[in-house]
């Protein structure tokens, strides 16, 4: 199993790279290839139909 992200560990967005320090609320999580990526809004919103369809986001 994924271990949590560490707290103090700045998070990135997997398809844009917008960093934060700490995980926005309004950012997807989603486990592809047994790694934990992460979407910020903005990409998240882009890509919608793709996440709700389970599609790795190599596919978006």
């Amino acid at each position: 199993m994924n271990e949590p992200r560490a707290a103090e560990e700045p998070v990135a967005c997997a398809r844009c790279g917008r960093t934060a320090d700490t995980l926005p609320l309004t950012w997807t999580c989603s486990v592809e290839n047994g790694r934990r990526e992460y979407f910020c809004e903005e990409c998240a919103r882009a890509n919608i139909r793709a996440i709700e369809g389970r599609l790795d986001s190599s596919w978006w």
